[in-house]
């Protein structure tokens, strides 16, 4: 066995696609776990430019306005204009 090994590793920034996804559905799990403590959250979140789907099991008592909320999700990102790649107004 080799003495050396190498460790890696990745980031992404706060606009990667992916980083956005997670932004998305941590603010779900958040929006709902605040109105509704028995709720049971397994949500995953798709994006590409212009679309965001939430998928998965959600199970609560609680409305959440998932429309606006991924949308301020995204314009507090920094994503307010088509001309920077994608808009949340």
């Amino acid at each position: 066995m080799s003495e050396y090994s190498i460790f890696t590793s990745e980031s992404v920034s706060e606009g990667h696609p992916d980083k956005i996804a997670d932004q998305i559905s941590d603010a779900v799990l958040d929006a709902i776990i605040t109105e509704d403590k028995q709720a049971r959250v397994a949500c995953e979140t798709l994006v590409k430019t212009g679309v965001a789907i939430i998928a998965g099991e959600i199970t609560t008592d609680a409305w959440i306005d998932l429309e606006q909320l991924v949308r301020d999700v995204i314009v507090d990102i920094g994503y307010n204009s088509s001309d920077v790649g994608y808009d949340g107004a």
